[in-house]
C-alpha cells in the first residue's frame, strides 16, 4: 500500500491509500477517486515531502508505521463490515443484479458480491455506481 497527498481542482488537500502508482491512476482514469470535500473528479497527486530519517529515528517511525496501518486496516475492515450488514449478499452474480437494480428491474438495495475486473469495468462505463470492498484474509477462513 502506499498513501498519496491529493488535491482537487478546487484546492481541498486529502491523502489516500492505493496498493500502487498503477492502481492510482487506473481508479482516477475509471472516475473512481474523488474529494471527499466537494466530490469533485478532478484529483491529482500534491507535492509531498519526502520523509528522511536515519539510524533510531527509521526504526521508531518504521514501529509507528506498522501500527498505524494496523489501525487503518481494522479500520478499513470495520467499515467493510458494516457495509456488508446492511446488504444482500449476491455473489458471483453482483454485475448481473447490480444492472437489474439500476436500471428498475427489481428493488432498490444495498448489495455486495463478487465481479471480475471486465464486469466491473463495464459496470463503470455504464454509469453504474459500485465500490470495491476490501476482502481481508479473515473473511476467507
Amino acid at each position: 500500500m502506499i498513501r498519496f497527498s491529493l488535491a482537487c481542482d478546487h484546492e481541498h488537500e486529502f491523502e489516500a491509500w492505493f496498493r500502487s502508482n498503477d492502481d492510482f491512476e487506473t481508479q482516477q482514469k475509471r472516475g473512481l477517486v474523488d474529494c471527499p470535500s466537494c466530490g469533485s473528479k478532478k484529483v491529482g497527486k500534491a507535492l509531498m515531502a519526502p520523509a528522511v530519517s536515519t539510524g533510531r529515528k527509521r526504526e521508531k517511525i518504521a514501529l509507528a508505521m506498522g501500527e498505524e496501518q494496523r489501525r487503518a486496516v481494522a479500520q478499513l475492515k470495520q467499515l467493510a463490515d458494516k457495509i456488508k450488514e446492511g446488504a444482500d449478499y449476491v455473489g458471483a452474480g453482483f454485475a448481473a443484479e447490480a444492472r437489474k437494480i439500476h436500471f428498475g428491474e427489481t428493488e432498490q438495495r444495498g448489495i455486495y458480491g463478487e465481479a471480475t475486473v471486465e464486469e466491473a469495468r463495464s459496470l463503470a462505463e455504464d454509469g453504474i455506481d459500485f465500490m470495491p470492498i476490501p476482502v481481508f484474509p479473515d473473511d476467507r477462513n
